[in-house]
């Protein structure tokens, strides 16, 4: 067959270890056979990162803005083991972070369902999206720590001079502090990418943090969400059939695991990190979830939401094997190949990454699939499939469509 033809390049972010395996394979494989790739390619690895500065992670992100679309390999975010293995001049900043940063988008993270691996919930019938937000809080945060007593404070100099402050902690002893912050801006953004993604799937939207703790600055996320809600959107929901809905978190958790799911609930920063890893893994696996980074002004970065899976790797390259779910990775690379066809107007290219995913799901159903899904899964005499298999029996079934 003639392969499908490309107008604008994605923007493609290469990653680290075992996943950065699974990138090469699914290109060959699954992408390069059908398509005429075109891409401008950017290697995340933690090599390149360290040896430009991670100046390459910012000129990827520009890029993103620059041509619309990307796709992105998972990344290390170093920590201090990291720092001595890889013998780093720094302990460089989460690359995810960096790039959110740039494009100020919004995270929607949703579950791969797939028969055959039933959610341990047992009253989720319906996929819970996670929306969340990309930018500040503890990502953006400011550290010290204490040796000793004295006096702690919170000091803002404005502009014209003035200043104001407040005693965060008077301490007797050593201790640490941490110094957030976020931007009324980007809250805002946050709040319309979270209502024109509900109306656009048509889902009820849920918001929540801790305002009744956190009087100040959870309470500036309600606001805004809610003042927006009022001003711009209430009317369309309406028309629209669904609601918008705000309570605590600790309220949200109790609520959502006694639901059916079916909507978006949007977190903050660090309550979608860990609660998208939740969802994830409470719907199947950490490896069976979307993720797309959403900017305000229309640009979008697609992801898997996992890590590196640097267990797999080390095994790899003693030279064994490794049975490694590649799903999410294969669909962050659909979802950048249907949206690239979708603002280049190439419905074949839209046609294609529909077929990948449901040869994909179609092979998972039919019993060969990774050992994480193999082990939790309600099918009968399932095949467990090596790494590069479980593509290649991707790829067989995809040939049966086409």
């Amino acid at each position: 067959m003639e392969k499908i033809k490309m107008v604008t390049p994605l923007v493609e972010m290469d990653g680290d270890e075992m996943t950065r395996i699974l990138w090469k394979i699914i290109k060959d494989e699954l992408l390069i056979p059908y398509i005429d790739l075109k891409t401008e390619y950017y290697d995340l690895g933690l090599e390149k990162r360290n040896e430009t500065d991670d100046q390459i992670t910012i000129d990827s992100a520009n890029a993103t803005i620059k041509y619309g679309v990307a796709v992105k390999c998972a990344t290390i975010t170093p920590n201090a083991a990291r720092v001595e293995e890889y013998n780093l001049k720094e302990m460089w900043k989460s690359p995810n972070g960096t790039i959110r940063a740039i494009l100020d988008g919004t995270v929607f993270r949703a579950p791969i369902v797939v028969k055959g691996i039933e959610p341990c919930v047992s009253k989720w019938k319906k996929p819970i999206t996670i929306a969340r937000h990309a930018y500040g809080d503890v990502y953006k945060n400011t550290e010290m720590k204490i040796p000793g007593p004295g006096k702690a404070e919170l000091v803002f100099t404005a502009e014209d001079g003035t200043v104001t402050r407040e005693t965060i902690h008077d301490f007797k002893s050593a201790g640490i502090i941490q110094g957030i912050h976020n931007i009324d801006k980007s809250i805002e953004s946050f709040a319309r990418s979270c209502f024109n993604y509900a109306l656009d799937t048509k889902q009820d939207l849920w918001f929540a943090t801790k305002d009744t703790i956190s009087k100040k600055y959870d309470h500036n996320f309600k606001d805004i969400f809610q003042e927006i809600f009022d001003n711009e959107y209430k009317e369309k929901f309406d028309a629209a059939g669904i609601t918008y809905f705000y309570t605590l978190i600790d309220d949200a958790v109790a609520r959502v695991m006694k639901s059916e799911g079916g909507f978006i609930w949007a977190c903050k920063n660090y309550d979608g990190d860990v609660f998208s890893d939740m969802i994830s893994s409470a719907f199947g696996s950490l490896a069976m979830m979307t993720s797309v980074l959403v900017s305000p002004s229309g640009v979008y970065e697609y992801e898997a939401a996992h890590g590196t899976v640097q267990r797999h790797y080390y095994k790899h390259l003693k030279g064994e094997e490794t049975s490694t779910n590649s799903v999410a990775t294969i669909f962050a690379w659909t979802g950048a190949l249907r949206k690239r066809g979708e603002l280049d107007n190439i419905p074949e290219l839209m046609d294609f990454a529909d077929k990948l995913e449901k040869a994909t799901i179609d092979t998972i159903e039919s019993g060969r699939m990774t050992k994480d899904l193999a082990l939790i899964t309600s099918l009968q005499n399932v095949t467990v499939l090596n790494s590069e298999n479980f593509i290649k029996e991707i790829r067989k079934t995809l040939e049966t469509m086409i």
